[in-house]
């Protein structure tokens, strides 16, 4: 394969309901891959689509009264718009009901049968109609009178039936091998070390067909089976490269795909709202604390959550560093307790409450330091702010300062080489011991008081935050929160009315909601709605 050439691929969707935040997500990602390697003149083939077959599919077009290509119809286009809603690049959206899959797989299924990969045996086991898998006997319990998958938490149910199975079993060794000449063909690590487990702990054969609904690609030369999701909608990677048509010029440049990005058990948590709304180091700490422990409890029988949190990182070098590391100590202690996986992962982003319209350079070097600190703290990943984002629209001048920033600090600061430089800080260590204590206390005030999500409806967390947001507020108004070219050292000359592009204050919109919004606000407006007052006189 060129190495130009970069086909990237997101995990094919189910649409048995609408899209949510998940699917989303995992978009988003690949899209940014794929950008991301445009810009490095790759030729880039990026991939998306929708699993339209299987029992689920079935259940629920007759709960709609529709047939089962209407219903798919339908969702998939959702799924589709919701592509160009994200603003997706992606080159193809594949549908599995579509001639050209249904081609690709019969064909592989005959040459995989053809190579004796393929046999016809019966199966038993206890199968989940929501995951579309069998569990073993020791991966299932009983609960409340129903038999329970130990690893999805979904019901299962013991079937019996006929059925055409993979050899998989005889594909292990090759695996293993491929995997430890390959280190870096699973990301992350910890992904790469469930997938090497799970393969040293012994394949068993695939069952890769059903007789217990209709709605799929029949098998060849025995129609009462249908092609199970294993073969049919992971298939998709390679009918959208024009497969079996392997002399085709879409499959010579992008097969092997460069990257699949998989869909993992995922909860995002915007916490970047509190510390953007006013509240303090520990306010901000407690309530994502408090945030993370809601999901946690009604997600109990999933074990393998992972939560990624994104964090807003503020002006105080030393104590932003402080929070990411106490964030992580906080997470750990409430991992422990739900037995969950404590591999947080941190998206850290600049502030906004700092930002300023009037002498907006100076942002340039407020979300370096900011950046800066989020690395130190120990953020998985960081993007950065342009600096005119408040009032200008995205433009490739400010991306690419943005971008240039992130470089400067990984190449000139050596961040990419050298050990976290903050381990080891008595200052440090201090901060973070103390701001995890105070969040502490603070998170077990929540759960005494009903919980994160009543104190939310009872208004309580709003209004400490709002009392924290006015101390601040009356700190900057006093001239003893410095923010340098708006309350201390304005160019008096600077003139902004005319340049606004986006409206750079918080917008109201007074209406009746169950919970209260909690409000993202800059400490500069007021004064900043003020000068722009003056300049129109």
């Amino acid at each position: 394969m060129d190495n130009k050439n970069y086909y990237i691929t997101t995990p094919i969707y189910y649409p048995s309901g609408n899209p949510h935040m998940g699917h989303a997500y995992s978009s988003i990602i690949a899209d940014v891959f794929a950008r991301f390697k445009r810009l490095d003149e790759y030729n880039v083939f990026f991939l998306t689509g929708t699993d339209e077959h299987g029992l689920k599919i079935q259940n629920a077009a007759e709960k709609n009264n529709q047939k089962p290509k209407d219903f798919c119809d339908n969702i998939s286009k959702i799924f589709k718009d919701l592509s160009n809603s994200l603003n997706l690049s992606n080159n193809d959206f594949i549908r599995t009901t579509e001639e050209r899959h249904h081609k690709a797989v019969q064909f592989l299924w005959e040459r995989l049968e053809s190579k004796g990969y393929i046999y016809l045996s019966k199966y038993k086991g206890w199968y989940s109609v929501s995951d579309e898998a069998y569990y073993n006997e020791d991966e299932v319990i009983e609960k409340d009178g129903k038999k329970i998958s130990t690893i999805s938490g979904s019901v299962v149910e013991w079937v019996e039936e006929e059925s055409f199975f993979f050899k998989l079993s005889s594909f292990q060794e090759k695996l293993l091998e491929f995997y430890n000449n390959n280190p870096k063909f699973i990301l992350p690590n910890s992904r790469k070390n469930e997938v090497v487990s799970f393969v040293q702990r012994g394949l068993k054969d695939l069952s890769v067909s059903r007789k217990s609904f209709t709605w799929g690609i029949k098998v060849p030369n025995n129609k009462k089976h249908i092609i199970y999701v294993w073969l049919d909608a992971l298939t998709n990677y390679l009918s959208a490269l024009n497969y079996p048509n392997i002399e085709d010029q879409l499959f010579k440049n992008f097969w092997p795909a460069t990257l699949h990005i998989i869909g993992k058990d995922i909860l995002s948590i915007d916490a970047a709202l509190y510390q953007n709304a006013g509240a303090n180091i520990p306010q901000e700490l407690a309530y994502t604390l408090a945030h993370i422990n809601e999901y946690a409890n009604h997600f109990t029988d999933q074990k393998d959550l992972n939560f990624t949190v994104k964090v807003s990182i503020g002006s105080n070098y030393f104590f932003e560093i402080a929070k990411l590391r106490a964030l992580r100590l906080l997470f750990s202690t409430l991992a422990k307790e739900y037995n969950l996986n404590d591999n947080l992962f941190i998206l850290a982003h600049p502030t906004k409450r700092n930002k300023a319209i009037y002498d907006y350079n100076v942002n340039m070097l407020r979300t370096t330091t900011e950046c800066m600190s989020a690395a130190l703290g120990g953020a998985n990943a960081i993007y950065n702010m342009p600096y005119d984002a408040l009032f200008h629209k995205n433009n490739e001048f400010g991306d690419r300062i943005s971008r240039n920033q992130l470089l400067v600090l990984k190449h000139e600061s050596y961040f990419d080489i050298v050990d976290n430089a903050a381990d080891g800080s008595y200052y440090i260590e201090s901060l973070t011991q103390q701001f995890a204590e105070k969040a502490l206390e603070i998170f077990k005030q929540i759960e005494m008081g009903g919980g994160f999500v009543q104190q939310l409806f009872d208004g309580k967390i709003q209004q400490k935050i709002k009392d924290s947001a006015s101390q601040e507020q009356q700190l900057f108004n006093d001239g003893k929160l410095s923010l340098i070219g708006t309350n201390k050292h304005p160019n008096k000359q600077d003139v902004m009315a005319n340049d606004l592009q986006l409206y750079p204050f918080v917008k109201q919109n007074p209406r009746k909601t169950l919970i209260e919004p909690i409000s993202e606000k800059r400490l500069a407006e007021q004064l900043e709605q003020e000068r722009l007052k003056n300049e129109a006189k």
